[in-house]
């Protein structure tokens, strides 16, 4: 595994990081197992994955409370990220989506922040959280200055309940803003080689300022592992259905590319999907890419790119490859 720092922070963390979304289950997800899910960190904490990234709005805090109950007796071994500003507590900040019949908004009030970060700590079990992250921006109406966040998260970072502050799906002015008034330490936002646009600007800022990008969605909710065909059902009212390339002209061309890819696999003794991580994480600027995983199968695989390193002809070669089917516009 490799390790890497955390933006200008004292943490170091593994290359490849356990993202938690999917343990929280929901529509987005259906049934979910908590005791595999359990099974699934533990096997990801003993193949070197050191950072764990959860959030509270993930299952409705689902997925901190399993976090938190397959860490129990190892969180020396892990570095623990969770984020904040999805609120669905009462009518503060701006409605951003509605699922399993509670409203979630957009708010980063003090207030609020202070009553998820207590409820957080709880589901956790834990006194500190190593990493608490903005998890979406606020927007109008009902926005709070960023200055007014800061502080807040700032002070909670002073009591000791946080060790650094992040921030996700956050742009560079908006990273301007946080900057002036605090310290953060990285930024979460969605890449995959499918999905480079943070390659313009956000990659370089953050390169720019010394803050560590974790890499959300590398594999494209599965689509980059190898394992969907043409022939795989994809719900209608999914998660993946909302995503372009798994539309059928699309899905084909990426189905076409990973195959060429397979003597790669053979050449680095390896499955198509710790290929495409293993790439990921070699891109400039990318410092974590966060890795689903349900099963004890998979999270076992996903760990296993982050001792993969790839020579820069077959990363060029891969690039080149990818650029052909999906430009960066």
């Amino acid at each position: 595994m490799q390790y890497r720092e955390l933006g200008n922070s004292n943490l170091k963390v593994s290359a490849i990081a356990l993202g938690a979304w999917a343990i929280g289950g929901g529509p987005w997800w259906g049934e979910v197992d908590d005791n595999e899910s359990i099974r699934a960190i533990q096997a990801s904490i003993d193949a070197g994955v050191t950072l764990i990234d959860t959030a509270a709005v993930y299952g409705f805090g689902r997925s901190e409370e399993v976090v938190g109950r397959a860490i129990r007796g190892r969180r020396d071994q892990v570095v623990l990220a969770t984020k904040c500003g999805l609120w669905w507590g009462d009518e503060s900040g701006p409605v951003h989506f509605v699922q399993d019949g509670k409203t979630v908004r957009r708010c980063l009030e003090p207030r609020t922040l202070r009553l998820e970060l207590e409820s957080s700590l709880r589901r956790l079990n834990v006194e500190t959280i190593d990493l608490y992250q903005t998890h979406a921006q606020a927007s109008e109406p009902l926005k709070t200055p960023i200055a007014e966040t800061m502080a807040c998260l700032m002070s909670m970072r002073d009591e000791g309940k946080i060790r650094e502050i992040g921030v996700s799906n956050c742009t560079p002015e908006q990273m301007d803003e946080y900057l002036a008034a605090g310290v953060i330490v990285s930024n979460q936002p969605r890449y995959s080689m499918l999905d480079r646009k943070i390659e313009k600007e956000l990659l370089p800022y953050c390169r720019k300022h010394n803050l560590a990008v974790l890499a959300y969605s590398p594999l494209e909710q599965g689509l980059l592992t190898g394992k969907i065909g043409m022939e795989t059902s994809v719900d209608p009212e999914s998660f993946r259905n909302k995503l372009s390339w798994f539309a059928p002209e699309k899905r084909r061309l990426v189905i076409k590319l990973l195959s060429a890819w397979e003597p790669l696999t053979q050449q680095y003794n390896c499955t198509l999907a710790q290929l495409v991580i293993a790439w990921t994480i070699a891109q400039p600027g990318v410092t974590v890419a966060l890795c689903g995983a349900r099963k004890y199968e998979n999270a076992i695989e996903n760990a296993g790119a982050g001792a993969l390193k790839i020579v820069p002809d077959d990363l060029a070669r891969m690039r080149r490859e990818v650029e052909a089917i999906a430009p960066l516009e």
